[in-house]
C-alpha cells in the first residue's frame, strides 16, 4: 500500500507518517522542505510546494496512492490534483477560521472582532456554514465543500478533520513558547486580560495525530465525515498559564485587565489569553463513530511539551516567534500595567463607597430550629 503525505515536518506530521510506516505503508511525503526534519529510511521526498497546482502536477506525474493525507497547502487545489491519484484522501482544515465569530484571520487585530459561541459547537452547528465569513474563512469552507462534493461524486474517499490550538514539538506557532520564554527572561508579573476566563481547546499533537490514525484504521465508519478533534480536556487559560508555570516550577502574579480596558490591536500578553469569548469542540462524534481518546492526558502532554522546547528553545525574534504574534515587549507590559493598577487602586476604592442594593439572602430551603417552624 502507498501513502502520500503532503506536508508531514509539523506537530502532528512525523507521528502521522511513523503511523503509517507501522501499519506498512510505503511512505512518501511532500512538502516545500522549508521546515526539515529527519525522515525515516525508506521514506522518500517529493519536494513541492503544495500551494500551486501545476508545482503539484509535475512531482506527482502520472503517479498514484491507495491514500493521501493531506495536512498542510492549499486543499481545494490538493482536492482537483489528487483526483484519478488517490483512492483515499484524509484531509485537515482549522476550526477557527471555520465557525463564524471563532476568528478572523485576516484581520489586522482578529482578537478585537471576535463573537461569543456557544460551548461546545459540533461539526453541524449552524456556525459553520453562516454567512458572512472573512476571506480567507470562506476558503476554508470552500475547501470542505470541495473535498466532500469529490467523495459524493465517487473521486476517491473523504474524510475530513477540523483542527483545534495545536501544540507540542515542532509547532510553527509554538503556543507554549510565549509562558516559556517569560519564565526563562525571568519575568514574574503577566497581563492576563479578563482573568483568562475563555475556555479553549487545544490538541496535543500525539493525541491529534492517533485521531487520524484512527480514520485510517476505520475506513468504512469514517467515509464521508468531517470531524472535530481535541484534547479531552480543555483548559481556560488562566488553567493553562498555571498548568505550564508549575511544570517550570514559576508562579506568575496576574495583572487581570478587563478586556473593555484593553487599547486596540493589544498584543502584550501571550496570543491565546486574547481570547475574550470560549472556543470549545465537540468531540462526541470521533468519539462514538471511532473510539477516539486522549494517548497522553494534558498534564503530560504539557509537560512533554515544555521539556522539548527547554531542550529546543526557540530563536529570539525568529520566525517561530515572529508566528506566535507576541512581541516580547517587556518595557510595554509594564507600563500597561503601572498605567492599570494606577487607575484600579482609585476606581474600586469609589466603587466600593458607592450606592449598595439592599439585600437580604438566606437559603431557599426551611431549616426549621422546632416542629411547626416553616423556615
Amino acid at each position: 500500500m502507498k501513502a502520500l503525505v503532503i506536508g508531514g515536518a509539523g506537530s502532528t506530521g512525523p507521528l502521522v507518517i511513523d503511523g503509517l510506516l507501522h501499519r506498512g505503508y510505503q511512505v512518501s511525503v511532500l512538502n516545500r522542505g522549508v521546515h526539515p526534519i529527519e525522515l525515516p529510511s525508506g521514506v522518500e521526498h517529493i519536494k513541492a510546494d503544495p500551494h500551486w497546482r501545476k508545482n503539484l502536477e509535475e512531482a506527482l506525474e502520472d503517479r498514484s496512492f491507495d491514500l493521501t493525507m493531506a495536512i498542510y497547502g492549499r486543499l481545494k487545489l490538493i482536492a482537483e490534483v489528487m483526483k484519478g491519484r488517490a483512492d483515499r484522501l484524509i484531509s485537515v482544515g482549522g476550526a477557527l477560521a471555520t465557525y463564524k465569530g471563532w476568528m478572523s484571520i485576516t484581520d489586522p487585530h482578529p482578537w478585537d472582532s471576535m463573537e461569543p459561541s456557544p460551548v461546545p459547537v459540533d461539526e453541524d452547528h449552524p456556525l459553520s456554514t453562516a454567512e458572512d465569513v472573512d476571506h480567507f474563512s470562506d476558503q476554508v469552507r470552500e475547501s470542505e465543500r470541495v473535498v466532500m462534493a469529490a467523495h459524493a461524486a465517487g473521486d476517491y474517499t473523504v474524510t475530513h478533520f477540523r483542527y483545534p490550538i495545536v501544540y507540542g514539538p515542532r509547532h510553527i506557532g509554538a503556543p507554549e513558547w510565549s509562558l516559556i520564554r517569560r519564565i526563562k527572561d525571568g519575568r514574574r508579573r503577566i497581563i492576563l486580560p479578563g482573568g483568562g476566563m475563555a475556555l479553549l481547546s487545544r490538541g496535543f499533537g500525539a493525541n491529534i495525530a492517533n485521531g487520524l490514525m484512527l480514520a485510517v484504521d476505520n475506513p468504512s465508519p469514517a467515509a464521508g465525515q468531517i470531524y472535530n478533534i481535541c484534547d479531552e480536556r480543555v483548559l481556560y487559560n488562566r488553567e493553562w498559564v498555571d498548568m505550564v508555570s508549575e511544570i517550570m516550577g514559576h508562579r506568575f502574579e496576574f495583572v487581570e485587565i478587563p478586556f473593555d480596558m484593553l487599547p486596540p490591536g493589544f498584543r502584550a500578553a501571550p496570543t491565546q489569553t486574547l481570547f475574550r469569548w470560549h472556543r470549545v469542540m465537540g468531540i462526541d462524534k470521533i468519539k462514538q463513530q471511532l473510539g477516539y481518546r486522549d494517548i497522553f492526558s494534558t498534564e503530560k502532554a504539557l509537560e512533554m511539551t515544555v521539556q522539548w522546547y527547554l531542550d529546543n528553545p526557540l530563536e529570539p525574534g525568529g520566525e517561530i516567534e515572529q508566528n506566535l504574534g507576541d512581541p516580547f515587549d517587556y518595557e510595554v507590559e509594564d507600563q500597561l500595567m503601572q498605567l492599570y493598577e494606577a487607575g484600579a487602586g482609585p476606581l474600586t476604592d469609589q466603587l466600593r463607597a458607592g450606592p449598595a442594593a439592599r439585600v437580604l439572602w438566606r437559603h431557599p430551603y426551611p431549616h426549621p430550629q422546632k416542629p411547626g417552624d416553616l423556615r
